[in-house]
This record gives C-alpha cells, sequence and structure tokens, in this order.
C-alpha cells in the first residue's frame, strides 16, 4: 500500500511538472528566438549605418574590418553587399575572392528596401541559419544591404542548458515529492496496518484487542473507533453467553446428581417391565451429566487465558496421561504405549493435560479390543516461522472420513459410529482446539496407516 501511494503521489507531482515545464521551455524558446532576432536586426542597421558612407562614396571605413570586429564579439556572420549584389566585406567566408550574393532571396528583399528576417537551411554550411537582412538607405536611395546570419545551434544550445536547468529543477522537485510521499504514505498506512493486525487479533478470538485511534487521518481515526465499538460490544455479547454456558452447566450438575441418586434408590423397589425404563432413565440422566460437565469445560475453555504458558517436557506428560488412563484402556481390553521423544514445549500445564485427556477418552472410546493406542511427540521445522512440536495420539479404531474429520472439530457434532460409554458430548474437540489456540498452536485430525486416527496437537518450542 505503501508503494501504491508513493507512485500515486509521483505520478502527480511528474504531471504537474510536465504540465508546467514543457509549456514554460517551449515558451522560453520562442522568446529567445525574438529576442536573438530583434538584437541582430538592431546590430544590422547600426552596422548598415556604419557601412552608409562608404557603400556611397563619401567616406571610407574598413568594411572588412568592421565585419570581423562584429563577429569577434558576437559569433554572427556579418556580409555587407553593394547595390549589385556584390560581396564587399564577408566575416566568415566559405571561398575566398570576390563574389556575389545576387539571388539570395534575402539579399534580393533588402536591396528592395524590405527587412527580412527568418530561418533558413544553408546548404554551404550544412546548418540552419538565423538571418536577418536590411538595406543601406541613403536619402531613399539603395547602397547596399547587410545580413547577419547565427547558427540556429548557438540558439539549440541555450535552449537546452535551459531544458537541464528545468530537468534539474524537476529532479528536485521529485525527490522532495518522493520524500513527503513517504512521510504521507507511512502517516496514512501505519494506522491502516494496526487496524488490520488489530482486526485479525479480533478475528482469532482476542476479543479485548483495541486499535489505536490517536494517529491517522480523521477517517482512520473514525474507522478505528467503530472497530472498537463493535469489538467491545462483540466481546460483551461473548462473555455474557460463555457466563451463561457456564453458570447453567454450573447449576444443572447438583439437581442431576441428585435425580441420579433418587433413580438407583428406585432400583431395588422397580422390577419386571419398568426397571427397564429406570435404566433407559438413568441412561439419559448420565449422559445429560456428560453433556452439562462437557459445556462446564468448554465454557473454561473459552475463558482459558493464553499467558501461563510455561517451559513443559513433552515425555513425562505423556506418561503421566497414559498412567491415568491405563485402567480404563485396560478395561476395554487396549494399551496405551509412549515413544520418548525428548521434546520440549510451550504451553499451560492444565491445558495440555486436559487437551490430551480429551484425545485419550476419544481414543479409548474408538479403539478395538487388543489394539494400541500410541502416544509419540515429533519436531517440525517451518521455513518461514519458528519451529513446532506435534503431539500425536493415535488409534487403530475405524476412524473418520475427510468429510467426518472436516467437522469433527466443531461444537456438539459427533460421528454416528462413536460409541458414547466414555463420553459423546460433541465437545471435547472443540475444547482441545480452543485451548490449544489459546497457547498459540492448534489440533488436527488425519487418517493414521494402515486406519484408525491420528489427532495431533501442534504447540510452540520454547
Amino acid at each position: 500500500m505503501i508503494r501504491r501511494l508513493i507512485v500515486s503521489y509521483l505520478a502527480l507531482t511528474l504531471v504537474v511538472l510536465v504540465a508546467l515545464e514543457v509549456p514554460l521551455a517551449v515558451t522560453y524558446r520562442e522568446r529567445q528566438g525574438e529576442q536573438l532576432e530583434a538584437d541582430l536586426e538592431r546590430d544590422a542597421f547600426v552596422l548598415a549605418a556604419y557601412a552608409e558612407d562608404t557603400l556611397e562614396g563619401t567616406a571610407t571605413v574598413d568594411l572588412q574590418a568592421l565585419a570581423d570586429g562584429y563577429m569577434a564579439r558576437t559569433g554572427g556572420r556579418v556580409v555587407l553587399v553593394d547595390k549589385a549584389g556584390d560581396v564587399r566585406a564577408d566575416s566568415d567566408p566559405v571561398t575566398e575572392g570576390q563574389r556575389s550574393f545576387t539571388g539570395r532571396p534575402e539579399i534580393d528583399a533588402a536591396l528592395a528596401s524590405k527587412v527580412v528576417a527568418g530561418i533558413r537551411a544553408s546548404a554551404t554550411l550544412g546548418t540552419d541559419l538565423l538571418y536577418v537582412a536590411v538595406p543601406v538607405t541613403s536619402g531613399g536611395t539603395i547602397h547596399g544591404a547587410v545580413r547577419i546570419s547565427y547558427p540556429t545551434s548557438e540558439l539549440n544550445d541555450r535552449v537546452r542548458s535551459y531544458w537541464m536547468l528545468l530537468g534539474g529543477v524537476a529532479a528536485v522537485s521529485l525527490s522532495v515529492a518522493a520524500a513527503l510521499a513517504v512521510v504521507m504514505a507511512r502517516w496514512v498506512t501505519r494506522p491502516v496496518a494496526d487496524l488490520r493486525t488489530a482486526a485479525l487479533a479480533i478475528g482469532t478470538g482476542a476479543l479485548d484487542t483495541r486499535a489505536p485511534t490517536e494517529s491517522g487521518p480523521p477517517e482512520i481515526r473514525e474507522l478505528a473507533r467503530a472497530l472498537n465499538t463493535t469489538a467491545a460490544r462483540l466481546e460483551e455479547l461473548v462473555n455474557a453467553q460463555e457466563q451463561f454456558v457456564a453458570d447453567a452447566s454450573h447449576e444443572l450438575r447438583s439437581p442431576l446428581t441428585a435425580l441420579r441418586l433418587r433413580l438407583e434408590m428406585l432400583e431395588g423397589e422397580v422390577d419386571g417391565p419398568a426397571s427397564a425404563d429406570l435404566e433407559a432413565a438413568e441412561g439419559e440422566v448420565r449422559r445429560l451429566s456428560r453433556l452439562v460437565g462437557g459445556l462446564l469445560n468448554l465454557a473454561r475453555a473459552d475463558r482459558a487465558p493464553g499467558g501461563g504458558a510455561a517451559t513443559i517436557d513433552v515425555d513425562p506428560a505423556l506418561d503421566r496421561r497414559a498412567e491415568t488412563w491405563s485402567a480404563v484402556a485396560t478395561e476395554r481390553g487396549v494399551s496405551i504405549e509412549v515413544e520418548h521423544g525428548g521434546l520440549r514445549v510451550r504451553a499451560t500445564p492444565d491445558h495440555l493435560d486436559q487437551m490430551l485427556d480429551n484425545l485419550l477418552a476419544n481414543a479409548c472410546d474408538a479403539a478395538p479390543p487388543g489394539s494400541t493406542i500410541r502416544l509419540r511427540s515429533n519436531p517440525i521445522a517451518l521455513h518461514d516461522g519458528p519451529r513446532t512440536v506435534e503431539l500425536h495420539v493415535i488409534d487403530r479404531g475405524p476412524g473418520l472420513t475427510a468429510e467426518q474429520r472436516a467437522h469433527a472439530l466443531d461444537r456438539f457434532w459427533r460421528a454416528r459410529t462413536t460409541r458414547t460409554e466414555l463420553g459423546g458430548s460433541g465437545i471435547g474437540l472443540a475444547i482441545v482446539q480452543k485451548l490449544a489456540r489459546a497457547d498459540g498452536g492448534d489440533v488436527e485430525l488425519c487418517e493414521a496407516t494402515p486406519q484408525g486416527l491420528d489427532a495431533v496437537i501442534t504447540l510452540p518450542e520454547p
């Protein structure tokens, strides 16, 4: 964005410079041509006045010296001719000896008592000439003519020098404009970048993030205030929702426990067909209890702060969770195996235990009898970021299809093939994802080889 703004500023400055300097340069050339023509005409009349008496025959003036002196001072070529058109003086003759200029348009016009000026090509000199020709008259009688010619290359050199001056001015102007453009672009884009950073942070769940409102153009500051207002309102709504879920889950635990105890007390007093209904009711109460417990854990995960991370040795953490779940796994007829990798991660200890517990509960629920649940870790080196560590919980169950894995992290999603004795509320994986992201990581479900599910927790290295 900064580059586009700078290019826009420079393009606008360049357009303004071209619009100003090109007409200025054209006008300068025209004025120089007109000024040079006027100067030559004035000089030609002065030379005609000096040569008048000599051409009339009443005085003797060295006309050649007069022409040579003028050329030495100004660089202009002087040709003096008599009324017959024969050369009387030439400051820069092309060929030696007397010759006639009769037939030259400007000389013929001057001998006809006309003052002429213009630019024409000189075949003998191979260049364009600016010329002025005036008659030498006395009492209305034509005695000769004076022509002064000046190479247009001299005029072109003057104009070129002026163009270079204008080019230098343009270069300095563009340099100053570029410096100002950088300052202005940063002034505009810095608050936009802050807005983008704040918006991305809010989008990832950091609802307490606020964009700065003290810098940048008024429109950007107004946009920042609007974003902050939206974020504050969103944070308020989300907090209210999370508080409601937590409060409702907490309040429902006690009556559900009491209901389950009352149903268990009725087991000895009910027989026959009613006992099946009582068992079904107890099953529903247990399912509701699991669901309420999952909602409470999810609410706690939503409120989980990301500032309690510490350096954790992965191998002891995996060993502890494997030992904790060994009794459940044995009851299921499966075993838990830990592969040590000697790695460490940066995470909140309670978060890591809770994530592993949820994944192990799902693995024990899905693993067939006689199979093994494997826990292992391996480092991942990223080209454009810090190193991370992957924690794998791999089972040999039926696994999930690609479509099911795409939705398995959604809240309350349940696979139809999953057994429900240990859970099945559809919240566990959402809790794992929430806790992993709170510690700067993430979770992904992959297909295991040859079959089963590979649940991968990614966490940063310390």
